[in-house]
């Protein structure tokens, strides 16, 4: 019985219609060659999703309207993107790339500068675990992409960052404590920061925006401010650094070096003190910032990280 490909293809055009895919594997079973291109669409589709939600793990998160159901629907939502954009024209050029590559109806005949690739028994259906092993090293890949900089949780985020915020601690005399808790509440523990557009972090652990003085590198996302009590959302500049170690430097020197900030320094451990003079000093729009700065440093996420870095759990990875 013949198998109408186009037909297939366009029942997988919603991620929810799982007779599509029933329908997709009986094509395959009945012509493995015919259905590659249809399936390296379906992997074009996954590995775009991944890539979203990785993107989306790593996203500077905005808590005030955060939460489960939300991002709940917009996962939803991006595995119906990933298969509209792989379905719209070329797609984002995945699919032919594999279609090339694992020998399919478009790919280039033998002699012609492309290779058709058959199965060591001579039967069409080796393709499928290639396209297996690559979906597993790109998917792979992307993981390590979007995960460069995602610490994961307070343990390994306090290690991770301990020797840079305790030279800045030390030039802004107050404790490492205060310097890891702000960090910590400004990141989610190091999991959302500013980013590239191609996803890669700016290593920006302090919200720092990037005004008319700043020369360096920088990233435009959306961010949240409140105006008059009322939460605002809005799309900023923020700095961008090379490394983590860039970050803290030049955090410790924009407080240092401003009088903004005169009332902040030189607090030693009492952090309440320190996030109060940040807030008098206008370093955030949030009422409650001092407030999160100071129940994070006092919270047992914090204590317990201290404890494994005092007790030497995991080791400093520098990031210079």
């Amino acid at each position: 019985m013949a198998v109408n490909l186009d037909a297939t293809a366009q029942n997988l055009s919603t991620w929810t219609d799982l007779s599509g895919f029933s329908a997709l594997r009986q094509s395959a079973q009945a012509d493995a060659k015919s259905a590659l291109p249809v399936v390296a669409k379906q992997f074009e589709s996954i590995f775009t999703q991944m890539v979203l939600k990785s993107m989306r793990d790593a996203n500077f998160g905005d808590p005030n309207f955060d939460s489960q159901a939300s991002e709940s629907w917009q996962g939803l939502a991006d595995q119906q993107l990933a298969v509209t954009l792989s379905n719209q024209g070329h797609g984002l050029g995945i699919a032919e790339m594999l279609v090339r590559q694992l020998g399919g109806k478009d790919a280039p005949p033998p002699g012609a500068g492309g290779t058709t690739h058959a199965a060591a028994d001579g039967s069409d259906d080796g393709w499928l675990a290639r396209l297996g092993s690559v979906a597993r090293a790109a998917g792979t890949a992307a993981v390590k992409t979007a995960s460069h900089f995602i610490p994961g949780d307070p343990v390994d985020f306090v290690t991770r960052m301990a020797p840079f915020a305790q030279k800045a601690a030390e030039k802004l005399g107050v404790s490492v404590r205060a310097v890891l808790a702000q960090a910590a509440l400004e990141t989610q523990w190091g999991k959302h920061m500013p980013q590239h557009g191609d996803g890669t972090p700016s290593y920006n652990l302090f919200g720092m925006k990037a005004g008319s003085s700043w020369d360096g590198e920088r990233v435009n996302v959306p961010t949240l401010e409140v105006e008059g009590g009322v939460p605002v959302r809005k799309r900023a500049a923020f700095r961008a650094y090379e490394s983590p170690a860039q970050s803290f430097d030049d955090y410790a020197r924009l407080l240092g070096d401003n009088p903004r900030y005169a009332h902040a320094l030189g607090k030693g451990d009492d952090v309440a003190g320190f996030a109060r003079g940040l807030v008098q000093g206008g370093y955030a729009t949030d009422p409650s910032y001092a407030h999160k700065i100071a129940a994070i440093a006092n919270s047992p996420a914090m204590r317990q990280a201290l404890d494994a870095l005092k007790n030497g759990v995991g080791a400093p990875t520098p990031f210079e």
